[in-house]
């Protein structure tokens, strides 16, 4: 009998260890699964499928992002403002309704005061030194304070911003006179206005019934989203005038980024900053010159003016537009001043 009991005890103990053996196999097992749990990134932003920013700077990075995580991130992209609004995405990523947003600063006028000072007439010539001045300008710390309540992983900006309209040839400021021209920004605004024309805020997915539907005359936009916005089938007449570039960001969740583990920080961080400005500023640049091209075989008329600052009929209006937004940046509180000259020198060093 003692023996029996002996031998039950011992299977007793026997199954108890075996099962706290098993317990403890599974609880490993599942912090193993956690460890190589995927997470998804909702990546929005307002360009079409079909354009050279998604398909050439999105696309790839949400590639490259997914590739070198081994699969932990996961990145899903929302096209034509589906998921968050052309002029929201930024606050849209702040609260943590989008992982990932991407829109122009200029969409949220007076957010991003200092950020839109690199936008000014002769700051920039092309996206590619545009992107390069924006990204310096943040790395440096001069407009970084601007996007404290999200995580910035890079700049980019557009070439510069001509004149395109149906018919109507604007070869000086007067030409404008009485015309509705979209501006896709306050400064490009007020150089419009300055000019004697009447600016017009509308965001770029809306640009095509309204030209369609004649609420505007014409509009303000470099040749790449002219492109790919479909909007080079209605304009034929185009004033190459670099007057103002467009800055654009594209930012992160901060909590998102901060509940990432360290290596999957540094996947995030290994595809931030200057090197995909560089690439985002390669690709506007190519769209400028492609969609330049395609109007010019059409027969559009071309209408160049490649130095306006320097050009006695438009160098007033653009001064003028210039100082207006350096003074309502001032008043403020802010110093316009100081970080317009560090944009001039980020500029210069980048052009070289």
């Amino acid at each position: 009998m003692k023996k029996m009991l002996s031998i039950s005890i011992a299977l007793t103990a026997l199954i108890g260890f075996a099962g706290c053996s098993q317990s403890n196999d599974t609880a490993n097992d599942t912090s193993a699964t956690s460890s190589e749990e995927t997470t998804t990134l909702r990546f929005a932003h307002f360009w079409p499928a079909t354009s050279a920013t998604h398909k050439d700077v999105f696309a790839p990075w949400a590639k490259k992002v997914e590739e070198e995580s081994n699969g932990r991130l996961k990145v899903e992209i929302f096209p034509s403002a589906t998921l968050s609004k052309a002029d929201a995405a930024y606050d849209a990523a702040a609260k943590g309704t989008i992982d990932i947003g991407s829109q122009l600063q200029g969409y949220t006028n007076g957010r991003f005061p200092l950020t839109q000072i690199t936008e000014l007439p002769g700051l920039s010539n092309s996206a590619t030194q545009m992107n390069c001045m924006l990204q310096t300008l943040y790395d440096d710390g001069v407009i970084s304070s601007e996007y404290e309540d999200t995580h910035l992983l890079f700049m980019m900006g557009t070439g510069p911003g001509g004149i395109h309209t149906i018919d109507k040839e604007i070869r000086k400021p007067e030409d404008l006179k009485g015309l509705r021209i979209r501006r896709p920004s306050a400064i490009a605004g007020d150089i419009i206005e300055a000019a004697g024309g009447t600016p017009v805020g509308l965001p770029a997915p809306d640009l095509y019934t309204s030209l369609q539907r004649g609420v505007l005359d014409g509009l303000s936009l470099p040749w790449d989203a002219t492109g790919s916005f479909k909007l080079i089938e209605l304009v034929n007449t185009h004033t190459n005038m670099p007057f103002y570039s467009s800055a654009i960001m594209v930012t992160m969740n901060k909590d998102k980024y901060e509940s990432l583990p360290d290596d999957l920080k540094k996947v995030i961080d290994d595809n931030s900053g200057m090197e995909m400005a560089a690439i985002a500023g390669e690709v506007f640049d190519g769209e400028d010159a492609k969609f330049m091209a395609e109007a010019a075989a059409k027969g559009d008329t071309m209408i160049d003016i490649p130095d306006p600052l320097n050009d006695p009929a438009w160098s007033a209006p653009l001064e003028a537009g210039t100082q207006k937004y350096l003074k309502d940046t001032k008043a403020l509180g802010l110093d316009a001043q100081t970080v317009y000259q560090k944009a001039k020198d980020a500029s210069a060093a980048c052009k070289a």
